[in-house]
């Protein structure tokens, strides 16, 4: 303490901690939230704002009246330990686990408390799937809860939680009764958009009882007395006060590190009675909270300083023995170095003989400094420090061993880590342990390639987990000298990656130079055959991709479960992709559900892959039932990333099948996410987003969306369909023939037909327009070859559009309206009820055309009311405008009976149109004068052209002009072409 009077001039006194100043309102809120009932306490506030002072200050008040409370705190770190935080609580709070009496439910704590052994009931039996697993551990825990008598528990820093501990507070708070009080500590702004953190209080019981503390700063006057309190009570100058209080805006540890470094560096001087600050042009503030924690340091003597190193690389509470291990000090110097450490006020003594920072940004701001040899050494003798335990926490071991560049014990202890995760239901972690292992630490081949192969990438976060992967592969060929099956697997291994991260061709590749060296009867030489016969990528013609699928070999006896449950999934998907109607007898061998959390990876990704092909065969119930299984596994499996897979699919799905309502909203998260979501699914969710506008009418952000998905391998035909229709319905017919040329070889060239449904009609009406008759024909025919008679209910749909759309363009009116017509009914059994609808229009007009009003016109109207209440505005107001513009011309003419026959003369409406064709204008400005659609008008000028034998607009206009049909014209307008 300092003294009274200290002498001017003298040294400087040493420092007392900081009185708990400014937080009584808090304090009190906390004591009234859990003065008697069980309540959830959230408390938010920025690093050093005095979170973790006011809970220890709370919980040293409960104690004293005699209530217990379990403390944990969640660590930064990449990977994090699998409900790491509440293990810790609970470890600390338990002395003798057999006096607890617990029932045999607590054998599924094994895993996390491998040093309770001897002393917990055995392990239950393996459960089916991974969130019964979870939910039976979460019930151990809140047991080994209620046999404790715990009164609160309290987790720090939850803004860094593994998803499991966010899971069990969930399950916690939401028990009745409760079983304990809940207080959390975070920080808002580092919570991650999609942490189950923001979804707390939300789901919430509605007879809990949340209470919400935000923690602001400390005023200039609760200021003055904290840095009072800290000076032995001494007059703080209001001067020096408000100085501290702008450069560290109230923030408690920020004037905290501001006060011992200026007293490190006697910037403080007593003056008048009082506290004050040497001149203002003389004191250096340090920008961050980090900066002064780290001059702090350097201050320290060499040996002194690699006390806080050492702490900071354990990244928690450090015991004696290894601490002194971790530094390497002699025993004699060790307690020296340690006892001058915690004088400069970083560390703090948790218990007797346990040390640990006072802040986790003393931790962080601590390790970035240690030079790179001597971290990897320090967390080598952690490593070996930590070996020699009982019982080695495997999970602290495979990290240490992987930042010290130990491969093999790394990737021994990560393999052990990853095990006990999926035991515990944790897939995700035990994903991140393998991931950071794999892309952080070179690797032998064979190490690798094992690892890659057990990483469950649905279960990663971030939009793209597969760069760095394919990084580590392809620098273990370029480094190691590799004999060619173990060259040929590597590039297997880089090749899947490469493809699942959407990379298609560059995949193909690798495996098409691995194929010839894979092992025979390995796993991978039968999926490397499938992943070629999969119709991704450039155009292939249907025949070579099952030419791929046909050279699968038949697994042999050895082969293990789990890569024939993976193998017998990828064919079922490249059959039906491929158009094979084989393909359902084995999609119906995928199971329902499995026990093995790898094995539920596969068939989550199995039934979402048979989903979307369901979709594109029209096969609708079918889709969304494989849909909804593959949502439920994902869901009990915790494989987040298959359900935005799910969801894009669904959305798909929806547009189709008329489920608009919201579905704008939810296509448009799913795009908007680009650091959580897919680029696959993005473009999906973006190809949903676009057709929905073109539909509403906004043309411009349509085309955006549409553009975006095509991006995407899967998504590039359906999007480029949409785009030629946009272009058609503004007269564009060579736009529409550009943005169709190249994916009419994927689609059609290579008899793809099941990539052609929304395709075929799209580049037939270009054609047509464009008067290539002959060619829209040869493409219709084609796709129809492909099809046969399979039972794909939308193709089938698809083509009798074609056919309808063919006869419109070749004038036969009534043919037309038939096959129209049929195309509708089709569309309605699917049901498809847009195109339903699109499709009954065009058989009006055909209708129309042929002279029969009295049937075209009712049907019209009642087609665009259901447009209308479809969300189709800008269709139903298209055919409003029309039959308004109609009807106005029929109050003004007499309109006779039956059809006029005009041969090869121009009909009355062809006449129009040809008159405003030689006057310059463009299909889309003759449709607008006209109130009719710009195919409309297409049709009616190749009609034209049919009767006056002419090829070409230009011609078209010379000859009317010259057979006096027309006037000459008038005026030019830009674009006539």
């Amino acid at each position: 303490m300092l003294a009274d009077t200290p002498t001017p001039g003298g040294p400087l006194p040493a420092l007392s901690a900081p009185r708990f100043v400014g937080r009584d309102r808090d304090l009190d809120a906390l004591g009234s939230a859990l003065g008697h009932t069980r309540a959830v306490v959230l408390i938010d506030g920025e690093a050093g704002i005095g979170k973790t002072r006011l809970l220890r200050e709370f919980l040293a008040s409960q104690a004293e009246q005699g209530r217990r409370a379990l403390v944990g705190a969640c660590l930064e770190l990449r990977v994090p330990y699998t409900l790491g935080a509440v293990v810790d609580a609970v470890r600390d709070g338990v002395d003798d686990v057999a006096a607890l009496g617990l029932s045999g439910l607590a054998g599924a704590l094994r895993p996390l408390f491998p040093e309770w052994a001897g002393e917990l009931p055995p392990a239950p039996e393996t459960l089916e799937d991974a969130t019964a697993a979870r939910h039976r551990l979460f019930r151990a825990f809140t047991e080994v809860l209620g046999r404790l008598d715990v009164d609160v528990l309290a987790l720090e820093d939850v803004h860094w939680a593994d998803e499991a501990t966010l899971e069990f507070l969930l399950f916690l708070v939401s028990r009745r009764p409760q079983p304990v009080s809940v207080v959390l500590t975070f920080r808002r702004d580092e919570i991650p958009q999609d942490s189950l953190l923001l979804r707390l209080s939300s789901r919430l019981p509605s007879d809990a009882r949340p209470v919400r503390l935000a923690l602001g700063p400390l005023d200039v006057g609760e200021t003055a007395s904290f840095v009072s309190s800290m000076l032995a009570g001494g007059h703080v100058s209001r001067e020096f006060a408000d100085f501290l209080h702008t450069r560290t805006e109230g923030v408690p540890l920020a004037m905290e590190e501001s006060v011992r470094l200026m007293h490190d560096r006697a910037d403080l001087i007593h003056r008048d009675g009082g506290w004050a600050r040497r001149r203002l042009d003389r004191i250096e503030v340090p920008p961050t909270i980090r900066d002064a924690m780290l001059e702090r340091v350097q201050r320290l003597r060499p040996d002194s300083r690699t006390v806080p190193f050492a702490v900071s690389v354990l990244s928690g509470p450090a015991d004696h023995a290894t601490l002194r291990a971790v530094t390497g000090l002699p025993e004699e110097r060790f307690a020296e170095q340690v006892a001058e450490a915690l004088g400069c006020g970083l560390l703090r003594e948790e218990r007797p003989g346990q040390w640990s920072f006072r802040h986790s940004l003393a931790c962080h701001a601590v390790y970035d400094v240690i030079p790179a040899a001597e971290r990897r050494v320090m967390h080598l003798r952690a490593g070996r420090a930590l070996e020699r335990s009982p019982l080695p926490p495997v999970a602290q071991l495979a990290r240490h061993f992987r930042l010290a560049g130990e491969a093999e014990a790394a990737c021994r202890y990560t393999e052990e880590a990853a095990d006990l995760c999926v035991q515990s239901g944790d897939v995700a972690t035990s994903a991140l342990l393998i991931h950071s292992l794999v892309t952080t630490t070179p690797l032998p081949a064979a190490a690798l390639v094992r690892l890659v192969t057990k990483i469950q990438f649905q279960a990663l976060p971030g939009s793209d987990p597969h760069s760095a992967i394919v990084a580590s592969l392809r620098s273990a060929l370029g480094s190691q000298a590799l004999t060619p099956v173990e060259q040929a697997s590597v590039r297997f291994q880089t090749g899947r990656v490469l493809m699942a991260a959407g990379e298609i061709e560059e995949g193909r590749r690798e495996i098409l130079t691995a194929v010839p060296h894979l092992a025979p009867g390995s796993p991978e030489t039968a999926r490397a055959r499938i992943l070629l016969a999969l119709p991704l990528g450039d155009a292939r013609p249907v025949s070579e991709h099952l030419r791929w699928l046909r050279e699968v070999p038949t697994p042999p006896r050895t082969m293990g479960s789990l890569d024939r449950l993976h193998l017998s999934v990828d064919r079922a998907f490249a059959l039906l992709a491929l158009g094979e109607e084989a393909g359902w007898d084995a999609a119906r061998e995928i199971p329902d559900d499995v026990l093995d959390p790898r094995a539920a990876s596969f068939v989550t990704a199995g039934h979402t892959n048979i989903g979307e092909e369901a979709t594109r065969w029209g096969r609708y119930d079918e889709a969304r039932a494989r849909l909804a299984k593959a949502r439920d596994l994902a869901e009990r499996h915790r494989l987040p990333d298959y359900l935005d897979s799910i969801a894009s699919s669904k959305a798909h799905l929806d547009w189709f099948t008329g489920a608009w309502p919201g579905l704008a909203e939810r296509a448009a998260r799913l795009v908007d996410d680009d650091r959580g979501v897919r680029q696959k699914d993005r473009c999906e969710a973006a190809l949903v987003a676009g057709l929905l506008e073109a539909a509403a009418g906004d043309r411009d952000a349509a085309r955006r969306w549409l553009r975006f998905a095509g991006r995407d391998d899967q998504q590039r035909v359906e999007a480029a369909a949409a785009l030629a229709r946009l272009s058609l319905h503004d007269g564009d017919v060579d736009e529409a023939l550009r943005v169709t040329d190249q994916p009419a070889g994927t689609a059609v060239g290579g008899g793809l037909w099941s990539r052609a449904v929304d395709f075929v009609p799209a580049r037939a009406m270009a054609l047509a327009a464009a008067g290539r008759l002959g060619q829209a024909t040869d493409v219709v025919t084609v796709f129809g070859e492909a099809l046969g008679d399979r039972d794909a209910p939308a193709p089938q749909a698809s083509l009798l559009l074609c056919r309808a759309i063919l006869a419109d363009a070749e004038g036969r009116l009534a043919d037309a309206a038939a096959l129209f017509t049929r195309a509708a009914t089709a569309w309605e059994a699917l049901p498809r009820p847009y195109d339903a609808l699109l499709a009954r229009e065009r058989a009006a007009h055909c209708l129309l055309a042929d002279g029969r009003e009295e049937t075209a016109l009712p049907l019209l109207s009642g087609i665009g009311q259901e447009l209308s209440e479809l969300g189709a505005h800008n269709d139903a107001d298209r055919i409003k405008r029309f039959l308004a513009a109609r009807y106005e011309g029929v109050s003004t003419a007499t309109r006779g009976r039956g059809r006029p026959g005009y041969g090869n003369r121009l009909s009355p409406r062809e006449r129009e149109v040809v008159r405003l064709l030689v006057e310059g204008l463009t299909n889309r400005q003759i449709a607008d004068a006209l109130v009719v659609s710009a195919q409309t008008v297409a049709s009616q000028v190749r009609s034209a052209m049919r009767k006056l034998d002419v090829t070409s607009r230009t011609a078209l206009a010379v000859r009317v002009v010259e057979a006096g049909l027309v006037g000459e014209p008038s005026r030019r307008r830009s674009g006539d072409e």
